[in-house]
């Protein structure tokens, strides 16, 4: 029997790591003759997963080692601005290819030196490094783009860069025609470009990023987090394309520490009775924007356990260290029958728990997902890069979701618009609403569909 070694290349960001360790660790599982190495690289202003916490979470799975990449020797720096985002990142890409060849050249030496080491077999290439192709190619082996996101964006990009490249296209000027809508091959639905993601309106980063579907045309396949019965209209118009979803861990430590308290209150609510708000690892608003959210909450008078979390130094958000700085006065006290509002919180576990009937989403790839998983039904409020995309999917196109916003914009001194306290109120009645069966029908089927397509074998051979 043939030994393959497989060497994952993950964005350091925690959605895409902890989604590429999933298919690592399914993908060993499958195939004992299979090794896989990921490569942890160290990015400004991004700070993944300690490697003792990602050993910690394949304890138990052989096979599967981590090699840290530094950021020696790069001044490039990453921001909130999408714009000095992807120029910084492309730049920073291209400074550490040396650094990633000879990691993987030691890989081949070390295996070369072994006579029943595995051989190396390919590259599982993040969605936005495909300029690592490259690297693939000197070695001489097959290249994969790993594409975290679904296959909704991954239709619309390439749409946009088959008109950009073929049909030579500004697409950038779709920036004046928010009111205009994309008929796009595989969609139920036209495409509003106010859901566009807002780097495509930017002369600088959007060359840039189209540039990555560009470079996905070269790869042997594309790995999408997907399953053929959520999107089965997009999937099959892509013969590369192998679905290899739902990717995600629905089975984390059950009761963290730090959590304790937060389910201790949820076993207390009844069933399906509380709505859940969490806005992602990024996910943060204004003080005038968090008051709104209250107001809204206060005004539903639905259960609530809600997020909340200001921005942090670097990407990330970070926890507040007295609400009461942001929240309306005696807020906790009106209701504290009904809610709770709490820091950082460990999203799968309270997805998975009985008492939610509800999630308000930033609709992040990973987020959806969960909440499929779970059977819970979503309000989405997009905030960023591909998720006002991914919210116009899953209200629009797959009917299991409820709109509070599509077309969030980022705008204005403090980077955001304000979603009024009345509209939020609307959006999570309608979402907790009992008789809101045809969403929570459809996302139960979903939900069961989701776990056969797990339980089956990944599509994806070596």
């Amino acid at each position: 029997m043939k030994k393959g070694e497989l060497v994952f290349i993950p964005l350091p960001a925690a959605g895409h790591i902890v989604s590429s360790l999933e298919i690592a660790k399914r993908l060993v599982t499958q195939d004992n003759r299979l090794s896989i190495s990921i490569l942890i690289i160290k990015m400004p202003n991004l700070n993944p997963p300690t490697t003792q916490s990602l050993l910690t979470s394949i304890s138990g799975v052989e096979r599967i080692n981590f090699i840290e990449i530094s950021e020696q020797h790069t001044n490039n720096k990453l921001d909130s601005n999408p714009t000095n985002t992807i120029k910084s990142m492309t730049s920073f890409l291209e400074s550490i290819k040396p650094q990633v060849q000879e990691a993987i050249n030691n890989l081949v030496n070390c295996f070369s030196n072994q006579p029943s080491s595995p051989k190396l077999a390919g590259l599982v290439i993040d969605m936005f490094f495909t300029t690592m192709i490259d690297v693939a190619d000197e070695f001489g082996i097959p290249s994969y783009v790993f594409y975290t996101s679904g296959a909704g964006i991954l239709k619309l990009m390439a749409h946009l860069e088959t008109l950009s490249t073929e049909h030579n296209k500004d697409v950038t000027k779709y920036k004046d025609e928010q009111d205009e809508e994309l008929v796009i091959q595989g969609f139920v639905n036209p495409i509003p470009v106010k859901v566009f993601p807002k780097m495509v309106f930017d002369k600088v980063s959007c060359p840039l990023f189209l540039s990555q579907y560009t470079n996905m045309r070269r790869a042997k396949g594309i790995l999408v987090n997907s399953f053929i019965e959520l999107e089965s209209t997009i999937i099959d118009l892509f013969p590369p394309i192998y679905s290899v979803g739902p990717i995600i861990n629905p089975s984390p430590n059950q009761r963290e520490k730090e959590n304790e308290s937060v389910m201790t209150w949820l076993d207390k609510q009844p069933r399906s009775s509380v709505v859940f708000l969490c806005f992602g690892s990024m996910g943060s608003f204004s003080e005038e924007q968090v008051k709104e959210i209250a107001i809204g909450l206060e005004q539903s008078g639905v259960r609530f356990l809600w997020s909340l979390r200001k921005k942090g130094q670097s990407l990330k958000s970070e926890d507040y260290t007295d609400f009461n700085e942001v929240l309306p006065r005696e807020f906790f006290d009106r209701t504290a029958e009904i809610g709770k509002v709490i820091g950082w919180a460990s999203q799968v576990n309270i997805l998975g728990h009985s008492s939610i009937g509800g999630f308000v989403s930033h609709c992040g790839r990973n987020s959806i997902l969960e909440s499929l998983w779970f059977g819970v039904p979503i309000a989405t409020w997009p905030l960023y890069a591909e998720q006002k995309v991914n919210a116009f999917v899953v209200v629009k196109e797959l009917e299991l979701a409820v709109e509070i916003k599509l077309n969030y914009m980022m705008s204005g001194e403090d980077g955001m618009m304000i979603v009024k306290g009345d509209e939020i109120e609307v959006g999570i009645r309608k979402l907790m609403e009992p008789n809101n069966n045809v969403i929570r029908e459809r996302v139960k089927e979903i939900s069961e569909k989701g776990k056969k397509a797990l339980l089956e074998e990944s599509d994806l051979t070596i």
